[in-house]
């Protein structure tokens, strides 16, 4: 494993209700990105299970301890001599609550980290489409960041990316990259790029955004374009079509000090007074 420069993978799915047939779809695109050379691969939210009802989604999903789909990725990343950050699954906390968490596995298959999802998506669009997470899912309190062998990850998840001072605080931690794995609607598609490029100009970091794409067994219709930006806003990777794939780039972390030593907008910010 290297500790300097290094390839990133966003795996980009359409994950139905059938978690068996899910997980050996997103498994075959990880092998196929390893082959490509990815150091670093990430999945999108939800990467096994968009479910069609509440009902649905807790038959399904188990408590962290009895998901197997966990060690399988674990095993996954060992075999394959990568670290692996699963976007997010759906982990039971109780029989009416759960969490919408994010994993990161080491080369080593061990769990390095953890993020339970903060905003909760709780709208009502002009496309007449409702969402209310938080009446399945329980709010994460804490952000996170994890040390690799290229600096400091942190984790966050879809909706979070409306939320500037999150990321802000992450990077003052010391994060050299961001993941934002999503399940954006096709609707609010149209803010997708404008925010990601956003997050990464403000934080000067690397934004890895790998989505969830196309017509949903749940009826639910996701935008896709899974992303990889670089601190300076450029866009070093896209999934240009409507189907499932990974996209790669190659991540130079000297850039990430490079960006933020021409602009030091941290180091220019001002106390002020509100009217």
């Amino acid at each position: 494993m290297i500790d300097s420069n290094f390839k990133v993978a966003c795996i980009q799915l359409t994950t139905g209700t059938n978690i068996d047939l899910n997980l050996s779809h997103v498994v075959e695109l990880i092998k196929s990105a390893k082959y490509s050379g990815a150091n670093l691969i990430i999945t999108p939210e939800q990467t096994l299970l968009m479910a069609k009802s509440k009902e649905q989604l807790f038959d399904k999903i188990s408590y962290e301890d009895d998901d197997k789909s966990i060690l399988t990725f674990c095993d996954l990343a060992l075999e394959l001599n990568i670290f692996l950050i699963i976007g997010s699954l759906s982990i039971k906390i109780d029989d009416y609550h759960a969490v919408n968490r994010s994993y990161i596995i080491n080369n080593n298959g061990k769990i390095i980290g953890s993020y339970d999802k903060i905003h909760m998506f709780d709208v009502q669009l002009e496309s007449g489409e409702n969402y209310h997470e938080s009446n399945t899912f329980k709010s994460g309190k804490k952000i996170s960041l994890t040390d690799t062998p290229w600096g400091k990850i942190g984790l966050t998840i879809c909706y979070d990316l409306r939320f500037s001072g999150l990321y802000k605080s992450i990077a003052m931690r010391g994060a050299k990259f961001i993941t934002i794995p999503s399940a954006f609607t096709k609707y609010t598609g149209a803010h997708w790029h404008v925010l990601l490029r956003a997050r990464a100009i403000e934080t000067g970091c690397f934004i890895f955004a790998p989505a969830q794409v196309g017509k949903h067994e749940n009826g639910r219709e996701t935008f896709g374009h899974s992303l990889i930006v670089s601190p300076w806003g450029e866009i070093l990777a896209e999934a240009v079509n409507d189907n499932p794939c990974f996209i790669i780039a190659d991540i130079d972390i000297e850039k990430v000090t490079e960006v933020r030593n021409k602009i030091p907008a941290w180091s220019h910010e001002c106390d002020y007074d509100a009217l």
